[in-house]
């Protein structure tokens, strides 16, 4: 297992000139500050299948008897369908070690929602399609975080994005150097602050299913059941809400180490945060001084407090 996630990526974003027009969609934040902290393994489907660059425009074609083909969008309108489906069988299943997806958006090739479709008399239609590629990827990695570089420009989408993927990497190196139940349970408790944070029910849902990890035999069968309960609980964004009641769970073990001074002080910072007047790492700033000046066990394993790499910067965007 690699030390860096590597992350599965649309060839066209890493400034590779891949597209239909011999151009790219180099995305900055990806080959300037990502790229110091993973690898990247690029693919252009459409030259996977034998495309040339530059080539004729494609695009996704609703027949009508409702079937999703991927046709060239000029005469003689030659569908490429099985090509491409040919391609993603043969692609797919090597990639299971990856740790995430980066897609191109509003590809018929890439898109991971909202693409075009268009009637077999080249009408447009809807944009509810999505890319053949990326169909296949999401359903044979439903638990894989996947997402699309425009959605990426969202500091929220790009920073769970990227909390996931690195989640996601922690527990295939688990799982390299040999699944152990008390490897499994140390993962887990280090990540139910987070867990807590992005989703309360889910949270208590998956609590019952690791306490009977004695009743398994099989490791491996646990870990693939466990890695989709997590991956769909840390899907959904931490909510403020949410990242309020972590915040005022972990300002109760130093109740006894703080004065009164410095409990109201916490509990303002924590409680302006709540209202929108703080960001994030106001609270986390300072509860991370009283960890350090107040240690506690339990907290200092909580990957809570650094999920993903702090010069990434991604709490500064996120108020």
């Amino acid at each position: 297992m690699t030390t860096k996630p590597v992350l599965g990526i649309s060839g066209c974003l890493t400034g590779s000139a891949v597209r239909f027009d011999g151009g790219h969609k180099r995305m900055g934040f990806v080959m300037d500050e990502l790229a110091q902290w993973v690898s990247f393994r690029p693919v252009c489907p459409e030259m996977a299948i034998g495309l040339p660059t530059p080539r004729p425009a494609i695009r996704l074609t609703l027949t009508d008897s409702g079937e999703t083909q991927l046709r060239f969008s000029k005469p003689p309108h030659d569908d490429i369908t099985q090509k491409m489906a040919d391609f993603t069988a043969e692609y797919l299943p090597k990639i299971g070690d990856l740790s995430g997806f980066i897609v191109c958006a509003k590809s018929p090739s890439c898109g991971m929602e909202r693409v075009r479709l268009y009637d077999e008399n080249g009408n447009r239609g809807r944009k509810e399609g999505v890319g053949l590629f990326t169909a296949a990827l999401l359903e044979t990695y439903p638990w894989l975080p996947v997402e699309e570089d425009g959605r990426l420009h969202d500091p929220v989408l790009r920073e769970n994005f990227i909390e996931r993927v690195f989640a996601l990497h922690e527990l295939n190196t688990l799982r390299a150097k040999g699944l152990t139940r008390r490897a499994l349970l140390d993962f887990h408790s280090r990540y139910k602050l987070q867990l807590l944070a992005h989703h309360q029910a889910g949270y208590r849902e998956i609590g019952p299913f690791v306490a009977s990890l004695h009743e398994w035999e099989d490791l491996d069968a646990f870990f693939v059941a466990y890695r989709e309960k997590l991956m769909t609980i840390l899907k959904k964004p931490a909510s403020r809400k949410n990242h309020t009641n972590v915040l005022m769970h972990i300002q109760g073990y130093f109740r006894n180490q703080l004065n009164s001074r410095q409990r109201v002080e916490l509990r303002d910072v924590i409680l302006h945060y709540r209202d929108g007047l703080l960001p994030i790492l106001a609270p986390l700033t300072l509860l991370k001084h009283y960890m350090a000046e107040y240690p506690d066990r339990y907290l200092m394993t909580q990957n809570y407090f650094d999920p993903y790499p702090d010069d990434l910067g991604l709490r500064l965007a996120v108020t």
